[in-house]
């Protein structure tokens, strides 16, 4: 009887974290997107400019910037 609460408890434990790999997140919605984008523009990011040298670095600053925001408890108004 032991052994068979033992392998049940077992089992309960190999099985709960493969429950939450399960949950895949959805996808962005194209409301999220934008939003994200304007977002991004508040803090001064354009994603019109061409032959933009910098881009990996300034995404990167404009994403921290609306980060501190968020964190500062300002938010980023949406259009």
């Amino acid at each position: 009887m032991k052994a068979l609460i033992k392998a049940v408890a077992i089992s309960v434990v190999a099985v709960v974290p493969l429950a939450s790999f399960a949950q895949m997140s959805q996808p962005l919605t194209r409301t999220q997107v934008r939003a994200e984008l304007i977002g991004l523009e508040q803090v001064g990011y354009n994603p019109a400019v061409v032959n933009d040298y910098d881009y990996p670095n300034n995404i990167q600053v404009a994403e921290a910037r609306v980060a501190a925001k968020h964190a500062a408890g300002q938010g980023v108004t949406q259009a």
